[in-house]
């Protein structure tokens, strides 16, 4: 009995929170380092924001809140494209997810190199060298031996890196932020002038051509992630019910770091002088003189480590969580599924982590540092709004091909609602891809040339693209690589003796459905059929699976 009291008390605590998950979103999305870009753009980001949250982040994060409540078993992305769209689109948004953290990982070590000086209290020589970095390839070392470091504590297992998590966004990003608000009305208040005007007007964008769109773009991309951490679904204690609060709260305070950390910055720092790596510390400089401690910004740039941490941590761990799930299930060679004492796909994460590291180093064998990231980042962005195209149109065919499967949270207004929606969505991510495509002004300094520019974005995609759909063909000639003791539960689709996803008229909960089921990849034990109906008004889950079972037999 005491045993029996134990494992159910250790398996409580297996369970995140709400704020956790909220916490866990947040590192992905949103960092106040996220605002130094829009912020030369002054009062009217604001707006910018919030047509990015209203066309992109909102469409997503309702999109995702339906689909996790009515398919919350475990993949998150890859269990809704997979019921919708079929096994390998399925696959394909997990490894796109997967790569495109790889190559941000790898992009973002020469910046980390030219910023190290700001860790100590020489200011001035911090800036000149931001400016003119030299040792480059030494100090990114360095970094990338930290970024080996966090992928060590992330395949420690989820207890370890939610924690982590929670902790670094708070202290490392609320907390600033707070800093940041309070300082400023005291920096108001002692009668300095904001470099921009606070004019309602102001809040009105000013049309400057393609760069205008382009700006309204690089917003969409900025929200992207709130779908990630839904490989934890299971982790909490009701997960239909409780993904969907968290998407709404992650929703205001991603929000509210946007607007609040881009408008303080544009107030302090002069539009000539923003720079994209270091006015962030400008602006805690200038702050911290306001309390005679211009030392401010040295205490916050060891604080933001804990920012940097925890969303590190959070992004290594998500994707390959979820594409370690679906491996087991039969898309991925067992020695990649394998997962560790902590049940963590650590050779999975290690992967990732070596492709980060040569990616970086290739950064110092192209002459051109600058156009081989406009390249890389394009390529992303093409990658990542592809995968939410997905998504989108996954979402409205199961509103057609499983109207009648239970969700505790829909997208309000019935089909129209859900088109408008999803169609949102859709017109802003193919937008996105678009202008993707655009080459920027300083495309022939930096690239060659609009043609190269084009292609070299086309072939980087092409290829993540059909590794994918190579992995996929390999899969279906590798039944082996089905794990049998996976937990990965079989597709509605598959557990009502169809070969792809079409239009059912079934009722039952995917929950139900998979309960009693093999894994993904094995005989099915329990099959359903596709106009399967379960009564309504019955409401307890043991109640509705007696009630199943009565119809079965």
């Amino acid at each position: 009995m005491e045993n029996s009291h134990k494992a159910g008390s250790a398996k409580k605590q297996a369970f995140i929170s709400i704020w956790t998950l909220t916490l866990m979103n947040v590192a992905i999305i949103a960092g106040l380092g996220n605002d130094v870009q829009e912020a030369f753009y002054g009062l009217s980001s604001v707006t910018y924001f919030a047509i990015g949250a209203i066309c992109f982040f909102i469409p997503t994060a309702l999109v995702a809140a339906e689909l996790a409540s009515g398919w919350s078993n475990r993949g998150g992305i890859f269990r809704w494209v997979g019921e919708g769209l079929g096994r390998g689109w399925a696959l394909t948004c997990l490894l796109i997810l997967w790569f495109q953290v790889m190559i941000n990982f790898g992009m973002g070590m020469p910046s980390s190199a030219a910023t190290i000086l700001f860790y100590t209290p020489m200011y001035n020589k911090a800036v000149a060298f931001a400016q003119n970095p030299t040792h480059v390839v030494l100090i990114m070392t360095g970094w990338i031996i930290l970024y080996w470091i966090m992928a060590i504590i992330a395949n420690r297992g989820v207890k370890t890196f939610t924690t982590i998590t929670k902790y670094g966004v708070l202290i490392g990003t609320l907390i600033p932020l707070a800093i940041m608000i309070i300082l400023t009305i005291v920096w108001l208040c002692q009668g300095h002038t904001p470099a921009i005007s606070m004019a309602p007007k102001q809040l009105i964008p000013k049309w400057n051509g393609m760069s205008t769109l382009a700006l309204a773009a690089g917003v969409f991309f900025s929200y992207t992630g709130i779908d990630e951490n839904a490989a934890f679904i299971k982790r909490l204690k009701h997960p239909e019910k409780d993904f969907v609060a968290s998407v709404f709260i992650t929703l205001i305070l991603v929000f509210l770091i946007f607007v609040v950390g881009t408008v303080i910055i544009a107030m302090i720092v002069p539009e000539k002088q923003i720079n994209v790596l270091y006015s962030l510390v400008t602006v805690f400089k200038v702050l911290g003189e306001t309390f005679a401690f211009p030392w401010l910004y040295l205490v916050l740039m060891w604080v933001g480590l804990f920012n940097l941490v925890a969303s590190t941590v959070t992004e290594l761990a998500a994707p390959s969580v979820m594409l370690a799930q679906a491996g087991g299930s039969g898309f991925l060679p067992k020695w990649l599924q394998k997962k560790n004492k902590h049940g963590m796909p650590a050779r999975l994460v290690y992967v990732q982590m070596a492709g980060m590291t040569i990616i970086a180093y290739l950064f110092k064998l192209i002459p051109n540092v600058e156009g081989f990231v406009i390249l890389l980042t394009q390529c992303v962005t093409v990658l990542y709004l592809f995968y939410y195209i997905l998504m989108f149109v996954t979402f409205l065919r199961l509103r057609y091909q499983q109207p009648n499967r239970p969700r505790s949270f829909k997208v309000p207004g019935g089909k129209v609602g859900a088109w408008i929606i999803a169609g949102v969505g859709l017109i802003s991510s193919v937008f996105g891809i678009v202008l993707a495509f655009y080459p920027p002004a300083q495309v022939k300094a930096e690239v060659g040339s609009p043609v190269t520019y084009v292609i070299v974005i086309a072939v980087l995609v092409a290829v993540v693209l059909l590794t994918c759909l190579g992995l996929y063909l390999l899969s279906k000639k590798h039944p082996n690589w089905v794990n049998p003791k996976n937990e990965f539960a079989p597709f509605t689709w598959e557990i009502e003796g169809l070969k792809k996803p079409e239009k059912v008229t079934s009722n039952i909960p995917t929950v139900l459905m998979s309960k009693g089921q093999n894994p993904m990849g094995m005989p099915i034990k329990r099959p359903y059929k596709p106009d399967q109906q379960v009564a309504k008004s019955v409401d307890d889950a043991d109640e509705r699976n007696e009630s199943v079972e009565e119809n079965q037999s």
